[in-house]
């Protein structure tokens, strides 16, 4: 050891102290130990010295033959030899403690320590790394603790490595990084996804810069069919059950490790790969590219034997059922002009039929083979980032032949493969593949413990980047946490039980589960009922069949205009009552013709159409992005003119009137659609409302009790002056209201849905049996 420390003396690097906070725990036995004994056998005589503290809640007396029952353990390093190893690993053993680490005291006492040390052997300190181990619940606390005792001196770095999970949504993952924040420094902290550690993971940005001539033609969607990013495993929840019924494995994997896995395959590839600052940039860039998710873009199961560990291990009753997911399947998709329109499966599960982890890029054929369909031209083109286990069993980058021969991705670590073992990876055999693999397998969180060491930023998760990944994810997970995930067997009794599919944009397992039904509820007693409803026509039916009824009459009214006039005219209004009928129309109506619809607006909030406020980008998400609608049919309440939103000096309302005059034949709707608010207004016509000049104007500005306050509408005016009106009810919510009206005869100012009274056309009322029923 006094032989090390003189090496290092002469070099001059300094001290590092490593302290692993949870260092007798079930991860630092696995996998931290044995990355910081291979950080020391890299670094031995390369000029730092070093001190190793594991720090737990226990007494020094409890503790110590523990953590050194853990170190006996360390394996040696591939590259040392068994005398080099059993040298380096003795002086480990002398370099490592036990600290009891629970109060200030003895962060206080562990801070004293390390002075003395330093001053006993008159080296300087290089920087001290501190390894949080632990539940997340206690990282505040420990960071005020290291904050406010364990700093080094300001010549000093310290580095604060955290493990996932940072957050359970993005409201609990802003008020941890509020927290954090307030006690460390962002270049401090180290915010760790071992998946960045494995070793394909990190060659992907190197792979597509290497070979940046041949992919950039390809890479794009004239030419990628979909792509697929997998995890799936074989063990179960059991044991962890404590952890894993609060996240789910969203939260567990989808949300950081597969998230990272697409986001370096698809974000632009920066101009210097060591740029970490530039690398964060377009991560942030592709994230904000990302089209909203919600639970039809998802589909969601559960192993059978869960829910009684969950009982077991959680003390709950029998009667218990917890809605954790421990299978989902995403498809996601991405708005910009490169990947607009491919689909992305995302997917992860325990319990199922095999262990394997990978990405693949398969591509779209243009070869129609007539004869000798084994030509490798004849076969799927694709590049699969294998991250390992499955039938190939070690990590591998994976290039189909019939593409192009790939540069290596990186020559001193990095080989060809050339020979070929008999078996076949995701339809081809290794032999119809260019396959690169690391010369030396190094565990995950070697990698990035060595990052950590050296300060590099580029392999871990920076706030922003957690942030907008919680951003993204948190609306799919709300919307999640009613529904009864399917329950699946397990292993491979699983079948093809949850194998799921892409109609539109819409998600939904392939086949149907076979369940008893005990109570047939009174879905099965009715399906479209037609009636009366406040003396005009009333359409019933549950939600998805009352909005395909919605979706067919409009396809039907939009085919008769056309006919008699050559364009239809739809007006939309906002509000959540149209979300899934614009879903139906742009998934599900194909035959609808868009290239003669002309869609205006009811009513429109006072922001600017870019934000998630507004109706009309409301109308874009949902419809107008996935169909094919000329421009200038598109016609959106003009709200912000001269940089300023609804001022009436503007002349908003005039224009958007304008605008209807010229367009529209009489300033006659074909078609309205309208939802009704629980206070009885409709598009933005509230009851306090003031409509003295409604019978000139078809469009005024209105105030909603509501923010934003400041709206623009169609007066009752326009409203009733269309072909056909269409009112929209639907949910338990509403029920107390369908049945308030349906006793209110004529007109009332208290609910100003009464006044939609067409003067020439037909009032048509769709309402949902949840509405109607209660």
């Amino acid at each position: 050891m006094k032989e090390w420390v003189a090496i290092s003396q002469d070099l001059s690097l300094g001290h590092v102290t490593v302290v692993i906070v949870g260092g007798t725990g079930d991860l630092a036995r696995k996998y931290l130990w044995q990355g910081f004994f291979q950080l020391y056998a890299d670094q031995v005589g390369k000029g730092h010295t070093f001190s190793f503290y594991g720090g737990a809640l226990s007494t020094t007396e409890k503790g110590t033959p523990l953590l050194f029952d853990i170190l006996k353990e360390l394996a040696c390093p591939a590259e040392l030899s068994v005398e080099r190893c059993a040298l380096v690993k003795d002086q480990f053993l002398h370099l490592s403690k036990y600290h009891q680490l629970k109060t200030t005291e003895d962060y206080e006492n562990l801070s004293q320590q390390i002075k003395q040390q330093l001053g006993q052997e008159g080296i300087i300190e290089a920087g001290r790394l501190f390894y949080l181990s632990v539940p997340a619940f206690a990282y505040a606390d420990i960071a005020e603790k290291i904050n406010n005792t364990c700093r080094p001196p300001s010549e000093a770095w310290l580095r604060v490595v955290l493990e996932k999970p940072f957050g359970h949504n993005l409201y609990s993952a802003q008020a941890l990084d509020k927290k954090l924040s307030g006690q460390l420094k962002e270049e401090e902290m180290y915010r760790i996804d071992h998946y960045l550690g494995k070793q394909v993971v990190s060659k992907i940005l190197p792979f597509r810069k290497e070979n940046k001539k041949l992919l950039d033609p390809i890479w794009n969607k004239h030419h990628i069919e979909r792509i697929e990013i997998v995890l799936k495993e074989t063990l179960d929840a059991k044991g962890r059950i404590q952890f894993y019924d609060q996240y789910g494995v969203i939260r567990d994997v989808l949300q950081n490790h597969l998230t990272e896995v697409m986001t370096l395959m698809l974000m632009n590839l920066p101009a210097n790969l060591s740029n970490s600052e530039e690398i964060l940039q377009n991560k942030l860039n592709f994230l904000a590219s990302l089209q909203h998710v919600d639970n039809s873009n998802a589909v969601v199961g559960q192993y059978q034997a869960y829910n009684g560990e969950v009982q077991e291990e959680l003390n709950k009753t029998k009667d218990y059922f917890s809605l954790t997911p421990t299978f989902a399947g995403v498809v996601i998709h991405v708005d910009n002009a490169q990947y607009e329109g491919i689909p992305i499966f995302m997917t992860s599960g325990k319990a199922l039929d095999e262990r394997v982890s990978y990405a693949r890029v398969l591509f779209k054929s243009n070869v129609f083979c007539v004869q000798d369909p084994n030509n490798v031209q004849c076969k799927s083109k694709q590049i699969i980032f294998y991250l390992g286990h499955g039938t190939l069993q070690y990590p591998a980058i994976l290039l189909s032949k019939n593409l192009f021969k790939p540069e290596l991705v990186s020559s001193g670590d990095w080989k060809e493969v050339t020979e070929y073992k008999d078996v076949n990876v995701l339809g081809l055999q290794l032999s119809d593949y260019y396959i690169q693999s690391p010369v030396t397998p190094r565990e995950a969180y070697c990698e990035l413990i060595s990052h950590v060491f050296f300060g590099r930023k580029d392999s871990f998760i920076s706030a922003e980047g957690l942030l907008a990944s919680w951003e993204f994810w948190t609306p799919l997970l709300e919307g999640l946490s009613r529904v009864f995930p399917r329950v699946y067997p397990g292993g491979v009794d699983n079948g093809n039980l949850l194998n799921f599919q892409l109609k539109g944009h819409q998600v939904a397992f392939s086949h149907e589960a076979l369940v008893n039904v005990i109570n047939p509820g009174a879905e099965d007693n009715f399906q479209v009922m037609q009636g009366k409803y406040r003396s005009s026509e009333m359409v019933s039916a549950w939600a998805q069949e009352l909005v395909e009824r919605l979706a067919s009459d409009l396809l039907l009214a939009a085919e008769e205009a056309i006919r008699e006039e050559g364009q239809f005219h739809l007006a939309l209004s906002g509000g959540s009552s149209p979300v899934a009928l614009l879903r139906a129309l742009a998934l599900n109506l194909y035959t609808f013709p868009w290239r003669n619809t002309h869609i205006w607006q009811v009513d429109e909030r006072c922001v600017p159409h870019t934000e998630s406020g507004s109706n009309f980008r409301s109308i874009h998400d949902l419809l107008l992005q996935h169909i094919r609608i000329p421009y200038f049919n598109i016609h959106p309440m003009p709200v912000h003119l001269t940089q300023r939103l609804c001022v009436e000096e503007d002349g908003g309302p005039t224009l958007y009137e304008k605008e209807i005059k010229k367009h529209v034949n009489g300033s006659s709707f074909h078609y309205i659609l309208l939802g009704v608010g629980q206070d009885g207004h409709t598009a933005s016509l509230f009851q306090d409302t003031k409509l003295e000049n409604d019978e000139e104007n078809l469009v005024i500005l209105t105030e909603s009790p509501n923010k934003p306050h400041q709206r623009m509408s169609l007066t009752f005016t326009a409203i009733n002056r269309a072909r056909r009106v269409g009112v929209l009810i639907m949910g338990k919510s509403k029920h107390e209201l369908v049945s308030q009206l349906s006793r209110i005869k004529g007109e009332s100012s208290k609910y100003p849905i009464t006044k939609v009274q067409p003067k020439s056309g037909t009032l048509i009322w769709y309402i949902d049996y949840d509405a109607l029923l209660g």
